[in-house]
């Protein structure tokens, strides 16, 4: 990957939407998902205005998608897309960091070392795409992804990432906590949206509902998560330091105890977040099935900042010791 590459086609992409933020009179993150299928597309959209599509063709002349490694391609669209989200607190808006969605994609391909077949993919909270496509780009196994996002704006700009990378992904524009029409998947990968649920009468028909007030979203999307896993199949999911310590946390334990095994809790270095009370962790389950047991010794690490290549190395060597005792039935 060349980083020079990144930086051309952000700025290519950071002026396009600037202009037709501007000329549009939209968010810059409209803006941003318009351009990109004007790059796609290979062409400048008839109804702009006439001076908009003129300024829009010099600023797209030269593009051509083919130079650039669909890495190259993820991290120009994640730096305009932070760019689109700056000042954003909502937390359906937040962007999984980059070094975690790379390492979520190398957690997933330890756990699917053995698999064989395809393996079917599904990220029900995916945003704009920025963690499947990261998963995709860094494995060369045969992966069907799914993705489900219920915002407007981050859905399409899902669906023109996508495309840019070339990757063939099924999108789910709904809310994920509703049933979808999708047979079970192999792994489930998650940035989970932390707060409360707002309706409590879909929330009802989840075990993991409250019993008094709002439901935890993020607790319902586990279990929704296990809902459309296969029996054996792993959940891989970004969730909060403080996951075990709120007030719903002893039925979340039950019911986890009832249908998963838990494999791990990998707490992200603390450099990542501004605040304390904003860390997280990867924490893995695997669905009960015939057969399976939980780790006699579970993964538990505390990775250190991914500015420290040896230290970070260090850890990554331990992880991929315990995968292959996993692997091989010692733990």
């Amino acid at each position: 990957m060349d980083q020079q590459n990144v930086e051309k086609l952000f700025t290519q992409i950071d002026e396009m939407a600037t202009a037709i933020s501007e000329g549009l009179n939209i968010t810059y993150l409209e803006g941003v998902t318009e351009a990109l299928d004007i790059l796609y597309q290979g062409q400048v959209f008839e109804d702009y205005p006439e001076k908009l599509q003129v300024d829009i063709r010099n600023k797209w002349l030269g593009f051509n998608k083919n130079h650039y490694e669909n890495e190259e391609i993820r991290k120009a669209i994640q730096l305009a897309t932070l760019k689109g989200m700056k000042g954003v607190t909502q937390q359906q808006h937040l962007l999984t960091p980059d070094a975690v969605a790379t390492f979520i994609g190398f957690l997933t391909g330890k756990l699917t070392e053995f698999h064989e077949g395809s393996i079917r993919l599904f990220d029900p909270v995916c945003g704009s795409g920025n963690l499947l496509t990261a998963i995709l780009n860094g494995t060369d196994k045969d992966i069907v992804p799914y993705g489900s996002e219920v915002d407007d704006s981050l859905i399409q700009l899902a669906v023109v990432q996508a495309n840019l990378q070339k990757h063939n992904i099924e999108f789910f524009h709904q809310d994920s906590l509703q049933p979808f029409l999708l047979e079970p998947v192999d792994v489930v990968t998650a940035d989970l949206p932390v707060g409360y649920y707002p309706d409590d009468a879909q929330a009802e028909k989840y075990e993991l509902k409250a019993g008094e007030g709002h439901s935890y979203a993020h607790h319902l999307l586990i279990e929704q998560s296990l809902t459309y896993l296969k029996e054996g199949g792993y959940g891989i999911f970004v969730v909060p330091n403080f996951l075990f310590e709120s007030d719903q946390a002893q039925q979340l334990q039950r019911y986890l105890r009832d249908h998963a095994h838990i494999i791990g809790m990998l707490q992200l270095p603390e450099d990542l977040f501004k605040k304390e009370k904003f860390a997280r962790s990867v924490f893995i389950v695997q669905k009960k099935k015939e057969g399976t047991k939980p780790p006699k010794q579970a993964l538990l690490v505390k990775l250190p900042s991914f500015s420290s290549p040896e230290k970070t190395s260090n850890v990554i060597s331990q992880v991929n010791d315990w995968f292959s005792d996993y692997h091989s039935g010692k733990l």
